[in-house]
């Protein structure tokens, strides 16, 4: 019996008809081609078709339109990862796989993002080095029955406790390890941390959970939303990475002599990120409503800083608590939201991370404050810059990155680069409340 077959046989056992496999395209939207489960064995070997067209497409399911990309015609294999595949505790009957894609011939596809993350994640053990990654999943439900409370307010949870725990509970029998769950800032928004994995698990997982939270809300008669804004006078929901970096067993954020126990190597990957920021923001606020959140003051890191525990800058660096030793410390960048594709994210991540390392760059002063109250003198003596402001600036600074065209590659960075050109084109002349109501359900 082959591996695909004993797996066809354990998910029969439990339940399992059909599976789900998805990929999440360059908008940040989570696609997905449904197989029987007999047919999985044969499509694990030969992968199920999906045409290279989207590559090009928007947020509405339009098309940019742009030589070598969004075209018609040829086909892409599907080739889901049964590693990873998971019974969907939520949809029974279903199960879950992420796929890699294909050409037709087996060669690997260069606009594949899974395959992204895999070339950044050998990139980094070439040099003796891996990485731990994680998300914070920020959601908003549209419902009266939930309440509005008082921001992270314990009274919220006498009206979302029973949903809260539905959620826990498919997560958890998902194999996903859930650090926090709880009401967040706004009326009908949640929050939920998962534990730190390889940068691909990573990002697997976060597909994972917000797949998970829609099929819950829905059995609850709620519709969750991961957009950017899901209001236009909301704060919005973010995307929040936390990572480090490892060598063996040895946390590069902690045993060091360095700004709080950063070593050499920890510090000059952290300032690669820095670095990179503005360009990165193209990469984790991909659509023009991200650009109505990123806004100084409210919790979203709009400037280009770090600082120790500090929530305005754009890269917070967390200890954790008095003993719990080098497994807690890291580094969180703020700057990102759900609309993210997180594949895209944690692969850009870790190349603008080996740049700073290569270069063996070095982390500018730490700033403990709101960088929105300081003066031009005072952000000029920090190096403090404010990230773009609109998704055409932030495109502008991404054209310029050597360090992600290299990392991507010139057929997967065209293709973003087309798509968030196409994003902007689509947007523009929009007034806030329609721009914010076009994606308030996309994603």
């Amino acid at each position: 019996m082959s591996g695909a077959e004993r797996v066809v046989a354990r998910l029969s056992g439990e339940g399992v008809r059909a599976v789900a496999v998805s990929f999440v395209d360059n908008a940040g939207i989570s696609r997905v081609k449904a197989v029987p489960l007999g047919r999985l064995p044969d499509v694990a070997l030969r992968g199920v078709g999906a045409s290279p067209a989207f590559d090009a497409f928007l947020a509405d399911d339009s098309m940019a339109s742009a030589d070598g990309y969004g075209s018609r015609s040829g086909d892409l294999r599907l080739v889901p990862d049964l590693n990873r595949i998971t019974r969907l505790a939520a949809q029974p009957g279903w199960a879950w796989a992420p796929a890699d894609r294909f050409g037709q011939e087996g060669e690997p596809y260069p606009g594949c993002h899974r395959l992204f993350v895999g070339r950044m994640t050998r990139a980094a053990a070439d040099r003796g080095l891996s990485l731990r990654m994680g998300f914070e999943t920020e959601w908003t439900v549209e419902s009266d029955r939930l309440g509005d409370g008082p921001a992270y307010g314990l009274a919220r949870l006498a009206d979302s406790g029973a949903y809260l725990l539905d959620v826990l509970d498919a997560l958890t029998a998902q194999g996903v390890e859930v650090l926090q769950i709880h009401p967040e800032y706004e009326p009908g928004q949640f929050e939920v941390s998962t534990a730190a994995e390889d940068p691909l698990g990573a990002a697997d997982t976060a597909v994972l959970v917000r797949h998970t939270v829609r099929a819950v809300s829905r059995a609850h008669g709620l519709r969750a939303s991961f957009a950017p804004l899901t209001t236009p006078s909301g704060v919005g929901n973010g995307g929040h990475v936390h990572l480090s970096l490892w060598r063996e067993a040895e946390n590069l954020l902690y045993v060091g002599e360095g700004p709080y126990g950063m070593t050499a190597e920890g510090e000059a990957f952290l300032a690669g990120v820095l670095r990179s920021l503005p360009a990165l923001t193209a990469v984790g606020c991909p659509t023009p409503v991200s650009y109505l959140r990123l806004e100084p003051s409210v919790w979203a890191g709009a400037y280009r800083c770090w600082g120790l525990e500090n929530r305005e800058a754009a890269l917070r660096f967390i200890t954790g608590a008095a003993g719990e030793g080098g497994t807690c410390a890291n580094a969180e960048v703020k700057c990102f939201d759900q609309a993210a594709n997180p594949y895209l994210l944690v692969g850009s991540l870790i190349a603008a991370g080996l740049a700073g390392l290569d270069e063996t760059l070095r982390l500018p002063a730490e700033y403990g404050d709101d960088p929105a109250r300081a003066d031009a003198d005072e952000l000029a003596r920090y190096g403090i810059e404010r990230l773009p402001d609109s998704l055409l600036e932030a495109v502008r600074h991404l054209e310029e990155s050597a360090v992600l065209r290299k990392a991507m590659g010139d057929h997967l960075f065209g293709a973003v680069l087309t798509v968030r050109r196409a994003e902007h084109r689509l947007f523009a002349g929009r007034a806030r409340a329609e721009a914010v109501e076009a994606v308030r359900w996309r994603y």
